[in-house]
């Protein structure tokens, strides 16, 4: 934080007495988890501020999109949103408009704020969020923009946070990446891998289960390489075990793992422990070897089959999903009946399936396309398709077993309570209102291509 945050933020508060009425902060995070996570970081430095959050733009003095950068159809809703700020705008001369996240970082991004949308002061790289003060100041002495990028290092530890849930809380453990596979626009707009100190996670995870939440979300762009770098001799699977041993009634969960550091330790550790789930999220992304090595991902199909293999040999029931992305460049009908026999050896409990999004400033967006659009639409329908009937199939080894969920929310649709269970999957169940937040003990009676059935035991 700037040395002279203390004037920084007595600036501000100068500012917004001169209000004729209580200013108000809106902040809407847009993409993966650990953007939400920063949402909450924004949220917190503008309530310490001075400022009432508001999910209404329209009442709002200040509007910070926080916004993802991985695929191309996300920011163009992004833009198509900052537009539409324009007469709340006109309305509001006072109001500030920022855009934070990795989406400022990029450079085509900001030339077009500068061009066409001149009414968006703010822009803050991923990992800026400590200079929002700085930058809010900035604006209102008078300053016609205020850009400023990422950092090198970590956010701050002590930066206040307003999380969204009561119950659920996200606590991320690294940032960046290294991985650079050729589609992805990560490790330039969050920068290289930095991990936490594990006695200060530690006490973030601590704080958050006495407060009473039952859902610790662990967050890195690869958890697995977690500890690289840092003077402490840690991994992750020991950071697990650390975390594991708090007491308390709580799951632990934890995104993304990458496939070539992903270790049988990993999967001791998930088996063994008391409060972390039995599911991994292990993103495959493709289940041909020759496009793994074109997307510069590092390990090969029989190489990922062989952690796979590995966790079922000690539990037959040991869940499975992960991200595919159909339509790579240089994908070919006989690589993507690689993946369709992929997911019949594995057999996900869930996939999220992305089509090919070419992302300026990677190695793939510059690479031929060996299909046509038509042939990818037909693939990936094929896949959804097939990839409902395993999971339904798969999901039925739960049926007349007693699991554990987290009540997350209630359907408006039919009233019933949706939530998680140990091993990732959705349980829908008949429940109350003051069932949401708690942790349920439901028997399985029904099983669908995306959920469990049951009721509460």
């Amino acid at each position: 934080m700037p040395e002279n945050s203390v004037q920084i933020r007595e600036g501000i508060r100068a500012v917004l007495e001169t209000f004729q009425h209580t200013p108000k902060a809106h902040v809407q995070s847009f993409g993966c988890q650990l953007n939400f996570c920063d949402g909450e970081k924004y949220k917190g430095i503008l309530q310490d501020l001075g400022y009432e959050l508001t999910d209404t733009p329209e009442d709002a003095d200040v509007i910070l999109f926080n916004a993802c950068a991985v695929r191309a159809h996300a920011e163009s809703r992004v833009i198509g949103r900052l537009g539409a700020l324009k007469p709340i705008k006109e309305r509001n001369p006072r109001l500030v408009v920022g855009l934070c996240g990795c989406m400022a970082e990029e450079e085509e991004v900001r030339a077009l704020l500068r061009k066409s949308y001149p009414f968006v002061k703010l822009i803050l790289g991923a990992g800026a969020m400590e200079r929002l003060p700085e930058s809010l100041l900035a604006v209102y002495s008078g300053e016609k923009r205020y850009e400023t990028l990422a950092f090198a290092g970590l956010p701050d530890e002590t930066l206040p946070t307003v999380r969204d849930s009561s119950f659920q809380a996200s606590v991320p453990v690294m940032y960046g990446c290294n991985n650079f596979c050729t589609y992805c626009i990560v490790p330039y707009v969050r920068g290289r891998e930095r991990s936490r100190q594990p006695e200060a996670i530690e006490q973030e995870v601590r704080g958050l289960i006495q407060q009473g939440v039952h859902e610790i979300l662990l967050l890195g762009q690869n958890v697995n390489s977690y500890g690289r770098g840092l003077e402490t001799e840690i991994n992750f699977p020991s950071l697990l075990r650390r975390l594991d041993a708090i007491p308390g009634d709580y799951f632990i969960r934890f995104m993304s793992s990458h496939p070539k550091d992903a270790t049988p330790e990993l999967i001791d550790t998930m088996l063994s422990s008391e409060h972390i789930e039995h599911h991994l999220h292990l993103p495959v992304q493709c289940g041909s070897n020759a496009v793994l090595k074109a997307m510069n991902r590092n390990y090969t199909v029989e190489k990922y089959m062989e952690l796979i293999d590995y966790a079922r040999a000690k539990a037959s029931d040991f869940g499975f999903s992960s991200d595919l992305i159909v339509g790579f460049p240089t994908e070919t009908d006989e690589d993507f009946e690689g993946t369709m026999r992929l997911i019949e050896t594995v057999k996900y409990d869930n996939l999220y399936t992305f089509i090919y999004s070419p992302r300026a400033g990677t190695p793939a967006a510059k690479m031929p396309f060996a299909s046509t659009q038509e042939q990818i639409a037909a693939r990936m329908k094929r896949l959804l398709e097939r990839q409902r009937e395993i999971s339904e199939a798969f999901n039925a080894r739960f049926l007349g077993q007693r699991v554990r969920m987290l009540a997350e929310k209630r359907d408006p649709e039919t009233g019933l309570l949706l939530g998680k269970t140990r091993h990732g999957l959705v349980l829908e169940t008949p429940g109350t209102e003051q069932d949401i937040g708690r942790l349920l003990d439901v028997e399985v009676t029904g099983v669908r291509n995306w959920s469990l059935y049951g009721e509460i035991r």
